[in-house]
């Protein structure tokens, strides 16, 4: 198995950070929607070698990006979506993270205000990053589920389109931004990218509204494992669920073979990388991912 393209692109950078925003910058997303933000539509012709710079000389990136990353995922992806925004496009973040509360209760949070200084708009941002395992339902159409299986494209696509990319228009949400001195509503834009992972059997269609070039991978029961050849699988851990993974040593097979076994144990989908070694790169590179479910997934939910 060869690298993909993409893949292929993004070995260049050593620094996983970098990597990371590199994949950022150019990943397909889950919803093909009038409010997809496409960085890629504002990024400057040189933004790739702007990174590749980062990567080899340590000091001449955002100080932000040479800090231990945050734990959790979510954290992480809008640490780097930050840097995107005001170091790569040079846009102002206006605000981040910001509860709209009222009566003492919270209604909930935009994720972005950015001063779009392309366009000259101020913009509101509603961001995620997903992962959704397709499942054949009986005389239904496949419903795509998340590790964590109360969590699915369709009703976060719904949420994100209808719903938090509008808080904006609402009454609490305009008092807010007139207290930032911010005019309402805003232009609304929501960015999601991540992968589609599809059954060994049977062959899933893609999901209506999604984008045909979403990034792919596999998905099976632990116990279907043993039919697999998973000599040259690592388990991602996070953050490194963002972007292709590589390294210099062989994978360990032992290393693969245990987080497998514990995946019945405690329940919890792992996901996997298979590694072949490029010659171009002197690196055994990503070429394609696994999710690896217990048996129970995804009744629990």
């Amino acid at each position: 198995m060869e690298l993909s393209d993409k893949n292929r692109n993004l070995m260049a950078f050593h620094t996983p950070v970098i990597r990371h925003l590199a994949w950022l910058c150019d990943a397909p997303q889950l919803i093909n929607s009038e409010l997809s933000f496409r960085p890629l539509d504002y990024l400057p012709a040189n933004y790739r070698e702007t990174l590749l710079d980062w990567d080899q000389n340590p000091q001449h990136a955002p100080a932000s990006l040479l800090e231990p990353p945050p734990r959790r995922l979510g954290f992480y992806f809008e640490h780097l979506y930050n840097v995107l925004l005001t170091d790569l496009l040079g846009w102002k973040v206006l605000l981040k993270n910001i509860q709209i509360q009222a009566a003492g209760k919270t209604l909930g949070e935009l994720d972005f205000v950015v001063h779009n200084t392309s366009d000259d708009r101020i913009e509101h941002h509603e961001i995620a990053i997903k992962y959704y395992l397709g499942v054949s339902e009986r005389d239904m159409p496949p419903l795509w589920y998340g590790p964590n299986a109360r969590d699915r494209l369709d009703l976060k696509s719904d949420r994100l389109l209808h719903h938090q990319s509008q808080r904006t228009r609402e009454p609490q949400t305009r008092a807010l931004l007139q207290s930032h001195r911010i005019d309402s509503p805003l232009t609304a834009r929501v960015f999601m990218p991540g992968y589609l992972f599809y059954p060994l059997n049977p062959v899933l269609s893609s999901p209506s509204g999604c984008p045909e070039n979403h990034l792919r991978g596999r998905w099976t029961y632990a116990s279907d494992t043993k039919e697999i050849d998973t000599s040259h699988w690592v388990q991602l851990l996070k953050p490194h669920w963002i972007g292709p993974w590589l390294q210099q040593h062989l994978p360990l097979s032992d290393a693969a073979d245990n987080a497998l076994g514990k995946i019945e144990q405690d329940q919890i989908p792992r996901l996997f990388a298979q590694l072949a070694f490029s010659e171009r790169f002197h690196q055994w590179c990503e070429v394609e991912r696994y999710f690896i479910v217990p048996s129970c997934w995804p009744d629990k939910r």
